[in-house]
């Protein structure tokens, strides 16, 4: 297989570790008859940031971007190569992001499967499309747009501070270590994700909203088509700015 067969394959199968964990720990604090109900908000931050570990873990040959904020953001930090020594170029960048949707989709349906049955016992709608996709304490769409900004900006632009771009390596949440970027996602998920549930990801929203929508999952309910531009052009502006960004202020810092 060639180095961006690789790629793709790493992207979709860390992808897919993460969102298999993420939407796990919500079914399990917010599903009917789970032993894990009523967790709490910090359970699910805690269980995002260690699927965002067990993702990295597995996609580290390809840099573990696993959220096209961190593609873009590294395009707009002048990144010349991603991992495996795939160039940066509109095929790669195509590849990684494609994979990242098609390893969340598949992440949510493999949740559904093994909750299945408290999908089923569960009869708050709300609580259902919750498992697979954020949505806003307060809706108001500038300022939920701006949260997603925020956060997804802090995300890429420590990425990038401690990452390959100020070492001169391939550049990724590989590059500054699984367990450091879950720490990163904890922190973030802890401080910033309280309005808006923090996505910071477009893959890790739409591809499990898209599973949501076709699934047959009883008493779904809609999948809130109108928020779900908020979790993916947020996250797309922040990763880019943090990218350009970069380019001024790390300079400077190292």
């Amino acid at each position: 297989m060639d180095n961006i067969g690789v790629v793709f394959l790493s992207e979709v199968l860390g992808t897919g570790m993460l969102v298999l964990l993420g939407t796990g720990v919500v079914a399990n604090v917010a599903l009917a008859k789970n032993k894990g109900l009523g967790g709490g908000f910090l359970m699910v931050t805690i269980g995002w940031a260690f699927a965002v570990y067990a993702g990295v873990i597995v996609a580290y040959n390809s840099g573990a971007h696993l959220n096209p904020a961190v593609t873009l953001g590294l395009v707009a930090s002048g990144a010349t190569e991603f991992g495996s020594g795939v160039p940066v170029n509109f095929l790669s960048v195509l590849t990684y992001i494609a994979a990242q949707f098609l390893g969340a989709f598949i992440g949510a349906i493999i949740c559904w499967a093994a909750y299945k049955q408290h999908f089923d016992a569960e009869p708050n709608s709300a609580n259902k499309l919750g498992v697979f996709s954020t949505g806003p304490a307060i809706r108001s769409y500038g300022w939920n747009l701006t949260t997603e900004i925020i956060g997804t900006f802090v995300l890429v632009f420590v990425v990038l501070a401690f990452g390959g771009e100020r070492q001169g390596e391939s550049g990724g949440l590989a590059a500054l270590g699984a367990l450091p970027v879950a720490l990163l996602v904890l922190v973030i998920g802890t401080s910033l994700g309280g309005p808006t549930g923090y996505a910071i990801n477009p893959a890790r929203d739409l591809g499990p909203r898209i599973a949501h929508f076709v699934l047959p999952i009883k008493g779904k309910g809609g999948s809130d088509w109108a928020y779900s531009w908020v979790p993916v052009v947020g996250p797309v502006i922040g990763g880019v700015l943090a990218g350009w960004a970069s380019l001024f202020l790390l300079p400077v810092l190292t």
